[in-house]
């Protein structure tokens, strides 16, 4: 079955034909796919914090508030394991169970690393891909550690950080860099002790603004969506241009990341043969760059820029 094919049944309704194209998009076929779709957008809400602080019950209730809207919606669980053994998000899909059923939702697991060479490689195609059949809202889930957090800054307008109350919350959230990606923080189980003091805390570390959900009793979640709408219609050209250069930079990122040169450099590093800085600039000839130390130095100071752009 071509390509075409696939598009013309996912466009008919069939899931089946959803899951396939996802797939090819992960793979090292993207830029078939790539190449018959057009340029359609859907709105994109990043969803991460740490684990157990109730992100896919948050998801859930924000499925339904879309959906009471009318608007079709996927939903990407970023895996953080392989795309062969399952994870954490794959079995907190229960939570979502409401809305299986529900031929207007798509959940989808994403891997994160792997054979896909990380986020940034497989998610702004599939969400292209969805603008493509049509779904309105793409939400994000991440589980809040490492790099996926700074990419998925870059494709979503906005991110919202879910913590839980309690004492140093917040400090650690910092620590970890999630306030770093946060456009908007909600706290949710707000109705436990330390909820008011987390808030406090919170105002000591980021200007985004700050709500109290229950995810689990769906309160909180208007005022939630209210705010995720005020965000995107505050969007402007310079902030698209930073998450874009962000995207870039997060893609080219993962190519240098597999590119054939880069574990003989890394030998030679570790073998004092070369420094750091030499080996950098050798691989960004390598890669077609010709650059040398000084733009290397220069992308970097850049890259570190990035999230404070987004913003």
């Amino acid at each position: 079955m071509t390509i075409e094919d696939l598009l013309e049944k996912a466009r008919n309704g069939s899931t089946r034909a959803v899951g396939r194209l996802l797939s090819l998009v992960e793979s090292p076929r993207r830029d078939e796919v790539l190449a018959v779709i057009g340029t359609n957008t859907a709105r994109v809400i990043g969803v991460t914090g740490p684990p157990g602080a109730g992100k896919s019950t948050t998801i859930a209730v924000l499925v339904a508030a879309y959906r009471q809207r009318d608007l079709r919606v996927a939903v990407l669980a970023v895996d953080p394991s392989s795309p062969y053994s399952g994870g954490a998000l794959l079995g907190d899909r229960i939570r979502m169970a409401a809305h299986i059923n529900d031929d207007d939702v798509l959940i989808r697991s994403v891997a994160a690393r792997g054979h896909l060479g990380g986020l940034a490689a497989a998610v702004p195609a599939a969400i292209r891909l969805l603008a493509e059949l049509a779904y309105d809202v793409v939400l994000l889930e991440t589980v809040g550690v490492g790099q996926s957090e700074i990419e998925i800054s870059a494709v979503a307008d906005p991110t919202v950080v879910i913590l839980n109350p309690g004492a140093g919350d917040a400090v650690q959230a910092a620590k970890a860099g999630l306030l770093e990606v946060a456009d908007i923080v909600a706290i949710n189980k707000a109705d436990r002790e330390g909820a008011d003091q987390t808030v406090r805390d919170l105002h000591a570390e980021t200007d985004a603004p700050i709500l109290k959900i229950i995810a689990a009793r769906n309160e909180g979640i208007e005022e939630l969506v209210a705010v995720i709408d005020d965000y995107h219609r505050d969007d402007s050209p310079g902030r698209r241009a930073a998450r874009a250069r962000a995207q870039i930079l997060s893609l080219a990122q993962s190519a240098l990341r597999a590119h054939g040169g880069l574990d003989a450099l890394a030998d030679s590093v570790a073998t004092g043969d070369l420094d750091i800085y030499a080996a950098t600039a050798a691989l960004l000839d390598q890669a077609g760059f010709g650059t040398g130390s000084v733009a290397s130095e220069q992308a970097r100071g850049q890259n570190e820029n990035d999230v404070s752009a987004l913003q």
